[in-house]
């Protein structure tokens, strides 16, 4: 029996490495993993997604996609055949956005945050997540791989302004109850992990190996 090819494309910024404790059977599945390249000057979204997918090796894969890597990877599927589209930490649509997501598009505000001062790791922790900022930066220090400012602003600019306004019911979304950057009260359906935060792939992934092989397999 042929395995199932699994890709992962992890979230803004972020290196593969952030799927060290993913494991899933290697009988079973195999597991790819997928990086974030410098966008050309003006790419689209549905451009870089193309591109994106050169690097996929398999017909038919399963693509799992954390937060803006979600938001990807079902851009990707518009260009090749899927065996499944599996988000984690991430949406569906814009609808699911929260309101300083959509202000900052309406507002253009998105293009006054200071790319500069968040490539320095400490300012960026402090940028994203407030309080609890030594045990992030740690993580930032060694899960953050892109920090080229052309991929940043571009990443950021690409988020604010994706423009899926409808769900595609297909995509499966795993999301904790706890995440502060897409907060669940804005996700119209998802499987909900209790006491997940957006960083679950990190301190989830028990949960996480116990669950996707099923939600995987399952038709």
């Amino acid at each position: 029996m042929s395995k199932i090819p699994v890709y992962f494309m992890p979230g803004l910024a972020a290196s593969s490495s952030i799927f060290e404790r993913i494991h899933l059977d290697e009988d079973v599945f195999e597991m790819c993993l997928l990086e974030w390249e410098i966008p050309h000057p003006q790419e689209s979204l549905s451009a870089y997604a193309l591109r994106i997918t050169k690097n996929i090796n398999h017909h038919n894969p399963v693509l799992i996609g954390v937060s803006f890597g979600g938001i990807l990877v079902q851009e990707m599927a518009k260009h090749i055949e899927t065996r499944k589209v599996i988000i984690i930490s991430s949406v569906r649509s814009n609808v699911e956005f929260p309101r300083r997501m959509k202000i900052g598009k309406t507002t253009k505000a998105y293009k006054l945050i200071p790319m500069k001062l968040i490539l320095n790791i400490e300012n960026l922790a402090k940028y994203s997540f407030g309080d609890k900022i030594n045990k992030r930066i740690r993580l930032y220090e060694k899960f953050l791989a892109m920090r080229d400012i052309r991929y940043l602003q571009w990443a950021v600019e690409n988020v604010i302004l994706w423009d899926r306004d409808k769900t595609d019911e297909n995509v499966i979304h795993i999301h904790g109850d706890q995440d502060d950057v897409f907060p669940i009260k804005y996700i119209k359906s998802c499987i909900i992990v209790k006491g997940g935060t957006h960083i679950m792939i990190l301190n989830k992934y028990k949960w996480l190996n116990e669950n996707l092989p099923s939600i995987i397999l399952e038709d």
